[in-house]
């Protein structure tokens, strides 16, 4: 299930650049070498929002560049912000009219952001409102470096964690998303340690097995949400392709590969995935597994009819899993004021764009 040639781009903006490749173009149009090096650090280090802001190099290099190499940085068009717990909820605007979203949460450990790794998702998870609509196209790995860029300019502070988790499966989107990955842990440019990334994938086998193969360093969640193939087929479609057998299995070589421990999703759905019968069997499924589950109290979307348990139940389902020796901690609601589900922001723009 990788990506469709379709979806990808026709463009190349210099953000999406690497260094070598942005040392090749200054060079391709006449100029010095180290000019890579100045606008590589403009961009991804001192986080320059327009070419205007490079002042080392001269008028003339600045204007060509813009005419003929325009940055096409998100816009931000919308904020929201939660009145609960300063959550912020980002709506970009990319330069060909498309939207995504990206969420900054504040914790103790820092400032994190969930971005967006595709304009829309086809892969069809029932609680989700991503899917709504399903893929409209990929994201560059600059599109995807330029929402991180974007809230940091506008929040005025520095993100120390990135989560690739937002509207868009990231292994369907597999090569942009490990350039992406690489551009953001350069020590040359934004230098954000590979251990504080975490990419979310629904269970694309041959991406998981692929990314094993990075030797990177970075943090894997599975959005599981179920604890058999049978219930996992009704509320995710992936699941028609992937068992849960042969995905564990890609899982466990992802662990021997990168020894980071794995994270495991599991939004919790009222009378669908929340029984005493899913508690044993999601034990059995990841005993032995160095592991965490992070339940999630899915977010209400009026289109799914889904809807959380209490608050009582969830942690009653939390001790229960504990009792089994699983590592387990309830996520924290954050924006739910805000169209805190991934996509929701999104689909009422879109939609009022139609009216």
């Amino acid at each position: 299930m990788q990506s469709n040639t379709e979806h990808s781009q026709e463009y190349v903006s210099i953000i999406d650049m690497t260094l070598p490749e942005l040392v090749s173009l200054m060079e391709g149009i006449g100029q010095k070498k180290f000019r890579a090096g100045q606008i590589y650090e403009w961009i991804h280090v001192k986080n320059a929002a327009s070419y205007d802001e490079m002042t080392n190099l001269s008028k003339d290099l600045r204007a060509r560049l813009a005419a003929e190499y325009p940055l096409r940085l998100p816009v931000r068009e919308t904020v929201q912000i939660s009145k609960v717990d300063g959550t912020r909820k980002y709506l970009f605007r990319m330069h060909d009219g498309n939207y995504v979203e990206s969420v900054l949460m504040m914790y103790h450990h820092g400032n994190s952001v969930c971005i967006s790794s595709q304009v829309g998702c086809r892969m069809g998870c029932s609680f989700c409102a991503s899917t709504i609509g399903g893929l409209t196209r990929n994201l560059t790995a600059g599109e995807m470096l330029g929402q991180i860029y974007a809230i940091e300019r506008d929040f005025g502070q520095r993100i120390s964690n990135v989560v690739v988790m937002g509207t868009g499966e990231p292994l369907d989107n597999y090569e942009n998303v490990v350039r992406f990955i690489r551009m953001l842990t350069d020590a040359d440019g934004h230098n954000i340690s590979e251990r504080n990334v975490t990419v979310s994938t629904c269970g694309i086998v041959p991406g998981i097995l692929r990314l094993a193969e990075e030797k990177l360093s970075i943090n894997l969640a599975l959005s599981l949400h179920a604890p058999n193939d049978e219930m996992r087929r009704k509320i995710m479609p992936v699941a028609k392709s992937f068992s849960l057998r042969e995905i564990m299995e890609a899982l466990k070589i992802y662990y021997e590969a990168t020894h980071r421990r794995l994270t495991f999703e599991y939004s919790l759905i009222a009378g669908v995935n929340d029984s005493d019968a899913c508690v044993r069997e999601l034990a059995q499924l990841l005993s032995g597994v160095n592991c965490l589950v992070n339940l999630i109290p899915v977010n209400p979307v009026r289109e799914t009819g889904m809807t959380a348990p209490d608050r009582r139940a969830v942690a009653a389902f939390q001790k229960k899993l504990e009792k089994c020796a699983i590592n387990v901690t309830i996520r924290r609601e954050m924006g739910r004021d805000i169209d805190g589900a991934c996509g929701q922001l999104r689909k009422r723009y879109t939609e009022t764009d139609k009216l």
